[in-house]
């Protein structure tokens, strides 16, 4: 699982090609299944949540078209990426 989070200039700008363009691409690089998250608190904060292998997530980063797929998307900074205080089966 890959956990990011970024700051967006226009949340329905961002679904829509998150939903679209961007789910192409991370189906390409194998990417199962993404859900995201806005921020109760401040609706141009979003957290992505991928079911993805590190390595594919890895090589996603490393496609040439992802810059300007986030541009497209609207993100302001490139997003921080979560690691997990812990993991359990339950």
């Amino acid at each position: 699982m890959i956990v990011t989070i970024a700051r967006v200039t226009d949340p329905d700008r961002f679904l829509e090609v998150f939903e679209t363009v961007g789910a192409e691409k991370r189906r390409e690089h194998g990417c199962r299944a993404a859900r995201v998250y806005f921020d109760p608190d401040d609706a141009h904060r979003v957290w992505s949540v991928f079911d993805w292998d590190a390595k594919d997530y890895d090589r996603f980063l490393a496609d040439p078209d992802i810059p300007a797929i986030a541009r497209e998307l609207g993100i302001q900074a490139p997003p921080v990426h979560v690691v997990a205080a812990t993991e359990l089966d339950a």
